[in-house]
């Protein structure tokens, strides 16, 4: 393996490996150690005591950032006619139906968050592919096949900060929750979000203990292991 950095070295030595932090201080420690020249993201890691091979023990789902990420969110949506313009007049960077499948079939890709009326997924579903490895298939379960009523709200939601999270083959969630320029109060609020959103998607075949750790970081920062006792309480 490769020999660390002298920067992460030195945020090493900051942290204290035999004990666990409370939210709070986890992030202030985050804030701290934090050395790189741009602005770093500060994620979340869980690892979940679930086995990814079973359906029934499958988590996947959608928080609503308070406090956005930090960046600007491109939103794509899936629809036709009026739809199509209330999307736009929504807010909205890219709107289509044929055209736009089209479009991302020869390779267009720059948007961040995919969303699609239920009448499109028909035309949708031949993107599977290009969409699912990338995490940005619309999908039902992660909020992004919206009823035309709803285009509005969660278009707006998205453009906020609306993150999605799924268990990963290595039974692991990692989602951001901001940058290290964010107050601490906000990246605390944030996470809260975060976290009362993980507890609710809890999968029916759960058993035992459903979250085993969780690791706060930085881009190019260490992880810092939060105390899960105040982690969870987080979500109320």
């Amino acid at each position: 393996m490769a020999e660390r950095g002298k920067r992460y070295q030195e945020a090493v030595k900051q942290l204290d490996r035999d004990r666990s932090y409370t939210p709070q201080e986890a992030i202030e420690l985050a804030k701290k150690v934090a050395s790189a020249k741009f602005d770093e993201t500060v994620e979340l890691h869980l690892r979940m005591g679930l086995d990814p091979r079973n359906s029934d023990q499958q988590v996947r789902g959608v928080a609503t950032m308070p406090h956005g990420l930090g960046k600007k969110v491109r939103v794509l949506v899936f629809a036709q006619g009026e739809t199509a313009q209330a999307a736009q007049e929504a807010g909205a960077d890219v709107v289509g139906a044929d055209e736009l499948v089209k479009k991302i079939e020869e390779g267009f890709l720059d948007f961040d968050v995919a969303m699609a009326t239920p009448d499109m997924m028909g035309k949708v579903g031949r993107l599977g592919k290009v969409l699912g490895r990338r995490g940005l298939m619309p999908n039902p379960k992660a909020g992004t096949v919206v009823q035309p009523g709803d285009l509005p709200r969660a278009i707006g939601e998205a453009r906020k900060g609306r993150v999605e999270f799924r268990l990963d083959r290595t039974a692991i969630i990692h989602v951001p929750i901001g940058k290290v320029s964010f107050e601490q109060e906000k990246l605390l609020e944030n996470l809260t979000s975060l976290m009362e959103a993980v507890v609710r998607a809890k999968p029916s075949g759960a058993k035992g203990q459903y979250i085993h750790s969780a690791f706060l970081t930085t881009t190019m920062g260490p992880g810092i292991e939060l105390d899960l006792k105040t982690t969870q309480a987080l979500a109320g």
